[in-house]
């Protein structure tokens, strides 16, 4: 009961600020836009920070992993996730591929919805298939990509060391992603020795899409009432 409260906590917490979604801001913001030339570790320090900070990723992910039991297999989705990560933040920063943020948000959101129906069975009891979720998470990776360069191209980067700066970026994103997920990995492995897991699984999984839908439709909301971004 201790690891189901500590997950709805978790869960609970992140609704209050899901609608938010994540992006780079304050004193790291004025960092990206005043370096000059290559900062490695500086960059990489950004990434996992913005990764471990980055609820609407999270919650996507946590619902890839919540029904893997085998480190082999967490593997397998978080590399997929990360190859379509990977290739449109870098395309799309340095291709200066321009996206609207609040589309793109209102896509993550869905994506964690996606998932949470597809963990209770959703698609197969409705819909009587099941869809690919290898190719699923790789699409939905390059959503998430997509949305962390159109939160970067709000920024004016220089040119020195752009490429250098972004891969670190991206590298630390991904350490940040495995050091978040061991945690909950973890978390949920202890979980799964106790009965209650299976049996809160449908309960979890729908906070799981509350969390998701929230934050589409605050999107949603956002892009047609705020003025484009």
């Amino acid at each position: 009961m201790f690891l189901l409260r500590l997950f709805s906590f978790l869960i609970l917490t992140t609704l209050s600020i899901v609608a938010t979604a994540h992006t780079i801001e304050g004193s790291d913001a004025n960092f990206v836009q005043a370096i000059d030339g290559p900062a490695i570790f500086p960059f990489i320090y950004l990434g996992a920070k913005h990764m471990i900070t980055g609820y609407d990723h999270l919650l996507f992910l946590v619902g890839v992993i919540f029904f893997l039991y085998r480190p082999k297999h967490v593997v397998q989705y978080v590399t997929l996730f990360a190859v379509g990560h990977s290739i449109t933040l870098l395309a799309g920063v340095l291709g200066n591929i321009s996206v609207n943020a609040y589309i793109i948000d209102t896509i993550i959101g869905l994506s964690i919805v996606y998932k949470a129906f597809e963990n209770i069975d959703g698609f197969k009891q409705l819909f009587g298939f099941e869809p690919n979720t290898k190719i699923a998470v790789f699409i939905f990776g390059l959503f998430h990509g997509l949305g962390l360069a159109t939160k970067l191209q709000e920024f004016t980067i220089s040119d020195n060391g752009l490429v250098t700066n972004i891969i670190s970026f991206n590298i630390g994103v991904e350490i940040g992603q495995i050091l978040a997920l061991s945690a909950v990995f973890i978390l949920l492995s202890i979980w799964r020795a106790n009965s209650s897991y299976l049996r809160h699984a449908f309960l979890t999984n729908t906070a799981l899409m509350t969390g998701g839908f929230l934050l589409a439709g605050y999107q949603l909301s956002a892009y047609f009432i705020l003025p484009p971004v």
